[in-house]
């Protein structure tokens, strides 16, 4: 018996087993009728007893098998991606998703195999079924990366928005409190509710801004005239006042008047400084080192300490990623800090780069005066 015909007749009793299978597939198959446990699965079979009575030549035959199958121009969703989406919203993860369809191959080709005796089955028919199925797993897995990345962003923005108003609340209080000189206890009590309310709020500055850029959007700026070494300046004396135990030292040289966002140029210097503070040696000092060119300014940040490897000096500036440092395991941040000065850079049509030797390590940004 030909493959696609034993599909057609059979659909009910593979269905059954698909809806069976669904539904161990804990937690997210708890809630779920035998309907939503069977979602779209009698449509995907039926793709595949299409697919498999249509000819095929050689080069359709790898176009498929590397999952670039043609689309049919009225069908805005395959079957397979429409139950990518469902499942995404009902909570399943990627790996469950899978498993489904390695349940569904096995269970169709032993029953299949079970059905052809005595006749040995059509390889062929088994080959071109194997093939369907893959195409359908790219194309499940395909759209459900797209839904989970678009719920991931959502969650981020939300999280952002909705942190504000509680945030703001909060600081709003510990400056009141602050300013009552009800003893010192209560002002020191003020004190680390604003410097951790202040920490708060750049992470999720952070968030905000990482959320932006996965959307495709890039860092918000607005340029304006300005003196760099002032903007600079002012940040630095904000950095010495939160990192009080190191010495951080500020150079400056050139003509450093340009175009630039002063705000968005003083968190990329501090996201530097602080990296710098965070993985540098603590007995020596961080340098800011700021020079002015003819076409653009140079801002180097330079700290001590044991060189990075190459590995992650590669990646550094990855979003989410740390280097594999032990002495800083608890070290502030979510891991964007080097990626948002990254993206700052960017934004200003300039650039971003890090060197590392036994010597110390310095992070270099090149901006240009009139992007």
């Amino acid at each position: 018996m030909r493959l696609a015909d034993f599909i057609l007749r059979d659909m009910a009793r593979i269905v059954t087993e698909w809806e069976a299978f669904a539904a161990t597939l804990m937690p997210a198959a708890r809630h779920l009728d035998a309907l939503a446990l069977r979602d779209h699965a009698q449509q995907i079979l039926s793709a595949v007893a299409k697919d498999l009575s249509t000819p095929q030549t050689r080069d359709a035959q790898r176009e498929k098998s590397v999952g670039r199958a043609p689309r049919l121009a009225d069908a805005p969703e395959t079957a397979a991606q429409t139950h990518a989406l469902l499942r995404a919203r009902h909570g399943f993860n990627i790996n469950q998703m899978v498993a489904e369809y390695r349940a569904l191959r096995a269970s169709v080709l032993r029953l299949w195999i079970d059905a052809c005796q005595p006749d040995p089955p059509d390889v062929d028919d088994m080959i071109r079924f194997n093939e369907a199925i893959d195409q359908a797993v790219a194309e499940s897995v395909s759209f459900f990366d797209i839904q989970a990345e678009q719920a991931r962003n959502l969650l981020l923005g939300m999280l952002g928005h909705d942190m504000r108003s509680p945030l703001q609340t909060i600081q709003t209080t510990a400056r009141f409190l602050a300013a009552l000189n009800a003893g010192e206890k209560v002002s020191e009590a003020a004190t680390r509710l604003i410097r951790s309310g202040a920490r708060i709020n750049a992470l999720l500055d952070d968030l905000c801004d990482f959320n932006r850029t996965k959307l495709g959007l890039g860092i918000n700026i607005t340029p304006a005239g300005i003196d760099l070494a002032l903007v600079f300046s002012d940040a630095v004396d904000q950095l010495r006042a939160a990192h009080p135990a190191h010495r951080i030292e500020f150079d400056v040289s050139g003509d450093l008047r340009g175009l630039w966002d002063g705000l968005r140029l003083q968190q990329l210097l501090s996201n530097l400084v602080t990296n710098a503070v965070t993985y540098g040696a603590a007995d020596a000092p961080v340098r800011v080192v700021l020079t002015g060119q003819d076409a653009e300014v140079h801002v180097a940040v330079w700290n001590s300490g044991p060189p990075i490897d190459p590995q992650t000096l590669a990646q550094i500036f990855d979003p989410l990623k740390r280097g594999p440092d032990p002495h800083h395991k608890n070290a502030p941040g979510l891991g964007l800090g080097l990626y948002i000065a990254s993206e700052i850079a960017r934004a200003h049509q300039g650039s971003i780069e890090a060197r590392s030797d036994p010597a110390g390590t310095v992070f270099e940004v090149r901006l240009p005066r009139h992007p």
